[in-house]
C-alpha cells in the first residue's frame, strides 16, 4: 500500500471538466415522478431486536417502478420525536444486515434509517431486497448491468430507490423532515451524493470515501474491482467504449454534485486503491453546498472507520445546534 494517484498539492485542486448530459435534469425528473406515481404507503412494522435502548421497525416502502425495497428503522427506546434523521445507505455488496446490527445513530438521539440496495446483500452483510429486472451481457457484478442505456442501468434504480427511502422516513411521525441527513461508505457513499443531488432540501450530506464518482478516470488507474467490472466488460466489448461512457454520466456524483446544496463532511484515504482520492476530491470540488472534508493519509479503503465515525458525531450535533 503506498500513495499511487497525484500529489497532494494537485489532488485538493482536481476538477476534471467532465460531460453533462443534456437532458440530466429531465432524465431524473422523469424517474422520480414515475416512482412517486407507483408508491404505495409504506409498512413500518416494529420488531424484537433484543436491544432494550433501541426501538426497531421493518420498513418497507416503494423505491423503483413501485417495487418493494426493505429497511430497517432504528430509533431511541420510546422516543416520542420529532427527532433527526440519518439515512444510511450501505457499501457494495452489503446489505440492510439484522435487526440488532445498530449504528451510532440511535445511540446519539437521532433516528436511522438503514437501506437496503436491490440485488445486493450477499457480500459481506445479508440483504432482504430483490433487484427483478432483467439486463443485457453483463460482467459478473453490478457496475455494468443494463450499461448501455441509462433507461436500463441499474444505479438508475438504486438512485431512485434511495430517494424515495427520504421522502418514505421523512413522512413518518417520529421524523423531523427539516432535519435529514444522508451518509454511507464507499457505494453508501456515492448513493449519499447522488441522493444530496436529486433532493433539494436535505439538512446534512455525510459521504465515506466515495464510489461512484469520476468514471472516466476511476476507470484508468484503478485494478481493483467493482470499477474493474467496467473494465473487463469494455475489454470484451471493445465497441461500447463511447455508449457505456455516456450512460455512465447520468450516474457520475462529479457531475450529479453540482446542484447539491446541504452542507457536507466528506472524507477521503489518500493510499485508497478501491476509490482513488483523485475520485473523491473530483466529487468534493465540483459540490454546490458548503463542504468540509478529511483526509486519511495513511490509510486505504477503510477509511477513517472510528476516528471517522467520530467526527460525523461531533460534525452533527455541532449542525444540529444551530
Amino acid at each position: 500500500m503506498a500513495l499511487f494517484d497525484l500529489p497532494r498539492d494537485q489532488l485538493v485542486k482536481y476538477a476534471p471538466d467532465l460531460d453533462e448530459p443534456r437532458d440530466l435534469e429531465a432524465f431524473w425528473t422523469a424517474t422520480l415522478a414515475e416512482a412517486r406515481a407507483g408508491a404505495k404507503p409504506p409498512a413500518f412494522e416494529p420488531v424484537d431486536s433484543g436491544l432494550t435502548l433501541v426501538d426497531c421497525f421493518d420498513v418497507t416502502f416503494s423505491g423503483f417502478a413501485g417495487e418493494p425495497v426493505r429497511a430497517w428503522f432504528h430509533v431511541p427506546a420510546g422516543a416520542s420525536g420529532p427527532l433527526p434523521i440519518v439515512v444510511k445507505f450501505i457499501g457494495y455488496g452489503g446489505g440492510r444486515s439484522l435487526a440488532h446490527e445498530v449504528d451510532p445513530w440511535a445511540l446519539a438521539g437521532y433516528g436511522c434509517l438503514r437501506v437496503d440496495t436491490r440485488g445486493q446483500g450477499s457480500a459481506w452483510t445479508p440483504g432482504d431486497t430483490p433487484d427483478p429486472v432483467g439486463a443485457a451481457p453483463a460482467s459478473p457484478g453490478f457496475m455494468t448491468k443494463g450499461i448501455l442505456d441509462p433507461h436500463d442501468y441499474y444505479y438508475r434504480r438504486v438512485y431512485t430507490d434511495a430517494v424515495m427511502a427520504i421522502e418514505t422516513v421523512r413522512n413518518h411521525s417520529l421524523a423531523d423532515a427539516r432535519r435529514i441527513a444522508v451518509t454511507g461508505a464507499s457505494q453508501g457513499g456515492g448513493i449519499a451524493l447522488a441522493v444530496a443531488s436529486l433532493v433539494p432540501d436535505l439538512w446534512a450530506v455525510m459521504p465515506d470515501v466515495p464510489f461512484l464518482c469520476d468514471f472516466p478516470r476511476a476507470t484508468e488507474i484503478v485494478e481493483k474491482d467493482p470499477y474493474t467490472e467496467i473494465i473487463r466488460y469494455l475489454s470484451i466489448h471493445r465497441d461500447h467504449v463511447q455508449q457505456v461512457f455516456a450512460t455512465l454520466a447520468y450516474f457520475d456524483g462529479a457531475v450529479l454534485v453540482r446542484r447539491a446544496t446541504a452542507p457536507a463532511l466528506f472524507s477521503v484515504a489518500l493510499m485508497d486503491h478501491i476509490c482513488p482520492p483523485s475520485t473523491v476530491y473530483a466529487a468534493y470540488n465540483a459540490y454546490g453546498g458548503p463542504k468540509e472534508i478529511v483526509e486519511y493519509p495513511f490509510n486505504d479503503h477503510e477509511g477513517g472507520q472510528v476516528f471517522h465515525q467520530a467526527e460525523q458525531l461531533r460534525w452533527l450535533a455541532k449542525l444540529n445546534q444551530k
